[in-house]
């Protein structure tokens, strides 16, 4: 099953507490999927791929959520 992502690039005109708020929760969902494939015995190659593309998602989430809680202090 595909989990839709939500873009940083598709929120243009909200706040930064919006942005925090969707980038905390993006980075959530990227968290969840990746116990998901964890869970499993084996990864299928399409699945291995899937959850090293997750990992660098969840990360640009963590960086993102980082950069706006300094700018918002």
């Amino acid at each position: 099953m595909k989990h839709q992502i939500i873009s940083p690039r598709a929120v243009t005109a909200v706040g930064p507490e919006q942005r925090l708020s969707m980038a905390e929760a993006r980075h959530r969902e990227l968290d969840s999927r990746l116990r998901q494939l964890g869970r499993r015995a084996f990864l299928t190659p399409g699945e291995r791929m899937e959850a090293a593309q997750l990992k660098k998602h969840k990360l640009a989430a963590k960086d993102e959520i980082e950069s706006l809680r300094r700018r918002m202090s």
